[in-house]
């Protein structure tokens, strides 16, 4: 017999299927509430309500787990690339070596860009943040794919469009990177790997060779990979909700990006290396920070430390120090906020204080370190974000589209002014 929970309303029972979900995950249905009694469930944040049934991602804070369709993310960091785990969250299984080079050599013919997109990077002001360029460039899109506007079109017409975002995106984001920095763009070169392409496009000169290092490379897709996706996440319930409007998926995944653009979303690697610098233009005190961000009437927190969703470690922050270390090692930089990273790292791990409440270093601050060794601007972190949680989001979209799930709209509990009559403005005071 199926399990059931009951609700009592003003002295009247209703009753409400429960769902357990493969890993034994548990909830209440409440979609026939409203219908049935008039009453709604108000949760503010969405921090106990399911919006959907996904076998996308299956995330357990409390253990420190996470699998992308069943496989553990320490398994996927090891053993695969970037590439082939896009391929897993979209399709739902991993690739036969058919259908990966098939993947692999589709997203490798769209690199390219229109010409024309080149105006709008020039219209842009000085300064102008990256991920708002980024979010504009991926909406533009569906502009030059009109096709792609049309939500009823063949699968295979999805396909392309899905294909086309992996491939355009790196392109998109290092033509960001070098309008900033005032450097010639660089064309893909599609017989690189999309890693190796991606860091030949942000980081190589039309006037030097550029090589790209194995350890920096492996480092990249090993990221990529941790940030491919994180469940039902603010950015991916907001891909979701757009495209349950059925506006084409270049315009849902502009809008998952403008969701990652704050800061307690994708802009926490970006908040641990200001939080690095604030703590290097104090004078480097360690010592001062860690009493302040254990002192619980300072307001003061550390940055990148801990994880709202993990309890007890991040499993990602496991595989990334890793990546992290090699990075620095191999580069020998000499850099005093990198200094205070490793020093904060070594207390963060050692202390009681930290240790005892779970404030371990988490995937952002290991990204942050990489990032800032690689010499990225720290306003380009959350876009080198967007592009690892992009496979993620196109996976979402593509699982509420196939589930023919319902326009997202939820309700609220008015607290406004009741019914009042116009006042003429002479009888206003």
């Amino acid at each position: 017999m199926s399990e059931t929970a009951k609700i009592i309303l003003d002295g009247k029972e209703y009753v409400c299927p429960i769902i357990t979900g493969t890993e034994n995950e548990k909830a209440i249905d409440i979609s026939s509430l409203r219908s049935d009694s008039g009453h709604i469930t108000l949760d503010f944040g969405f921090k106990n309500t399911g919006s959907t049934k996904s076998a996308i991602t299956f995330l357990d804070g409390e253990k420190g787990i996470l699998r992308y369709r069943g496989y553990p993310i320490e398994q996927l960091a090891e053993k695969s690339t970037f590439i082939e785990v896009a391929y897993l969250l979209i399709y739902g299984e991993l690739p036969n070596p058919k259908e990966l080079n098939y993947f692999s050599n589709s997203v490798g013919r769209h690199t390219l860009v229109h010409e024309d997109m080149r105006r709008f990077f020039e219209a842009f002001p000085t300064g102008a943040h990256p991920m708002g360029i980024l979010s504009t460039m991926i909406s533009s899109l569906s502009t030059f794919y009109p096709h792609s506007q049309d939500p009823n079109r063949p699968m295979e017409d999805i396909d392309l469009t899905m294909h086309r975002l992996i491939a355009k995106m790196p392109t998109l984001a290092a033509m960001a990177y070098k309008f900033a920095m005032g450097q010639p763009t660089m064309y893909p070169i599609n017989k690189l790997s999309y890693i190796d392409n991606f860091l030949y496009m942000m980081f190589g000169l039309p006037v030097e060779d550029y090589e790209v290092d194995p350890i920096v490379a492996d480092a990249m897709d090993k990221l990529l990979i941790l940030h491919a996706d994180h469940e039902q996440n603010c950015s991916a319930s907001t891909v979701r909700i757009v495209g349950s409007s059925q506006a084409n998926m270049y315009s849902a995944i502009s809008a998952g990006i403008a969701a990652l653009w704050g800061p307690l979303h994708g802009g926490a690697n970006q908040a641990v290396i200001e939080m690095l610098e604030m703590i290097r233009n104090d004078g480097g005190n360690m010592q001062k920070w860690i009493d302040k961000a254990k002192d619980k009437n300072d307001s003061f927190r550390l940055m990148g430390f801990g994880h709202r969703v993990y309890k007890n470690f991040d499993p990602r922050a496991t595989i990334i120090k890793k990546a992290c270390d090699n990075v620095l090692d191999k580069m020998g930089i000499d850099d005093p906020v990198l200094d205070i990273a490793r020093k904060l790292e070594e207390v963060a791990l050692k202390d009681p204080y930290f240790v005892e409440r779970g404030l371990y270093p988490n995937v952002d601050f290991y990204s942050g370190i990489i990032y800032r060794a690689l010499g990225v601007p720290t306003e380009m972190f959350t876009v080198m974000f967007a592009i690892g949680r992009l496979p993620g989001w196109i996976a979402q979209w593509k699982e509420m589209i196939e589930n023919r799930e319902p326009i997202g709209r939820p309700r609220q509990v008015y607290v406004g002014a009741t019914k009042r009559d116009y006042m003429p403005m002479d009888k206003r005071s």
